[in-house]
């Protein structure tokens, strides 16, 4: 990846394949569930403390906000799972648990590359990127702007892969909507864009047969699943624009540095990934 590639590109690049991987810990690693433990929740029961961590920069926000702002999840998830969340701590609770569990998470999995000069680099350009986001039709990106950004390297770090990806998680949200395909029907395209069948995928397994039956028969009905359950062209034709959009509503964020700056961010963030890559989390 050079400097000249077009924006858009860097912003899946980037976004993608650099930067999400750092804030991928929060899901795929125990750190973080520990932490959310130590506060008051189950570990043993994901789902609460998932909507407690990933909703607490909204505040007390009533459950069908997230469920309207989180997009894709199965009807009634948010209402079981985040509603009383707020009964066991509080958002600024849920936020620092969240984030030291995430910072020690990364710590373990990057051993030595934690502590190098890189990360300090990173996290500042990181940062410079994901604070001149544009804000508006964004609401998961706003709340997390509101919050305080953490002082010690590798936290900033991971705040500021947080704010790009959750920014460009609003922005996807916005390409699903404008092209008619709901939550549960994202989830069977993000299936199908992976080689699986629906019944695969995991974020579909909230829905019965019969729940998930009725949504792949939406979408062969509007022509863009087949009857073995694969992409028509027209079907494809979506999917790949739709990522298109979301790439061009994140793409301003990746137009702030310069492009020294940029192959700077790019050289400091690839180790990280491959080791990443390399260890799992």
């Amino acid at each position: 990846m050079t400097s000249t590639a077009p924006t858009t590109n860097l912003a899946r690049y980037l976004g993608r394949e650099l930067l999400e991987p750092l804030h991928l810990v929060t899901y795929m690693s125990d750190e973080p569930n520990r932490a959310m433990e130590a506060i008051g929740f189950d570990s043993a029961n994901y789902w609460p403390l998932y909507f407690a961590g990933r909703a607490a920069p909204l505040g007390r926000v009533p459950a069908a906000v997230v469920d309207a702002i989180f997009y894709n999840f199965a009807p009634g998830m948010a209402d079981e799972f985040y509603t009383g969340v707020w009964d066991i701590t509080t958002p600024s609770e849920a936020l620092a648990a969240r984030e030291a569990g995430c910072v020690a998470a990364l710590r373990r999995i990057l051993g030595p590359l934690a502590d190098s000069p890189a990360i300090a680099r990173a996290a500042d350009l990181a940062l410079r990127l994901a604070l001149s986001a544009p804000v508006e039709g964004r609401p998961l990106y706003a709340g997390l702007r509101s919050i305080a950004v953490p002082s010690e390297p590798l936290a900033r770090l991971w705040h500021a892969a947080t704010l790009l990806r959750e920014h460009r998680g609003d922005g996807h949200n916005a390409a699903l909507v404008a092209a008619g395909i709901d939550g549960q029907e994202a989830h069977v395209f993000a299936a199908l864009d992976g080689g699986m069948k629906p019944r695969e995928y995991g974020r579909l397994d909230p829905l019965t047969d019969a729940e998930l039956e009725t949504v792949v028969s939406r979408l062969r009905d509007r022509g863009l699943v087949d009857s073995s359950d694969g992409f028509t062209a027209a079907g494809r034709e979506l999917k790949d624009r739709i990522e298109a959009q979301t790439d061009a509503a994140a793409a301003p964020a990746y137009a702030s540095l310069t492009s020294e700056e940029r192959d700077q961010l790019i050289a400091d963030l690839q180790p990280l990934a491959a080791r990443i890559d390399s260890v799992g989390y």
